[in-house]
């Protein structure tokens, strides 16, 4: 019988609450599929799993350094207001995608402050410095194909070329 190990996909049922219990992500239509061992999820999921058989739960509570990171005090930038169309309604909790101006990949931020002349964007993770609660329920177990496991990732019945 499977169990979840290094080089499995995992096919998982989830929900994600915070300390005061707020649910921010579940699986609802379908599980979470992923390649164990990858580096896909967040590594104190990954390692709470190892072992798991199909039809098990559990419930696994994991700490901000083993989730998103702790918050970064650096990861704050001031900006002037004039960066963003005049006509855009900016407020404090917002998020935004913006480019990275040397990559050009897109990464979220959030207002954390903002008044007429400047704004002061946070580039944490809207998770950093949580500590997560997961409900996580092991749906299905395979061995990864060698393709899979070349590429570091689960292919989903999408993927297929």
């Amino acid at each position: 019988m499977l169990t979840v190990t290094d080089g499995i996909v995992v096919s998982l049922d989830y929900t994600l609450r915070l300390d005061d219990g707020e649910i921010i992500d579940a699986s609802e239509q379908e599980p979470l599929e992923f390649l164990q061992g990858y580096n896909q999820i967040i590594p104190g999921l990954e390692r709470a799993l190892n072992g798991m058989k199909v039809g098990e739960s559990k419930e696994v509570i994991v700490a901000a350094t083993d989730a998103y990171g702790e918050e970064d005090e650096d990861a704050y930038q001031l900006v002037e207001r004039n960066i963003f169309p005049l006509d855009m309604e900016l407020e404090e909790g917002m998020q935004l995608r913006m480019r990275d101006a040397q990559s050009g990949e897109a990464v979220d931020v959030v207002i954390a402050e903002v008044n007429e002349s400047n704004v002061l964007l946070d580039f944490n993770h809207p998770l950093a410095g949580e500590e997560l609660h997961f409900q996580v329920k092991v749906v299905d177990l395979r061995p990864a194909t060698p393709e899979e496991l070349a590429h570091g990732h689960a292919h989903g019945a999408h993927d297929h070329e």
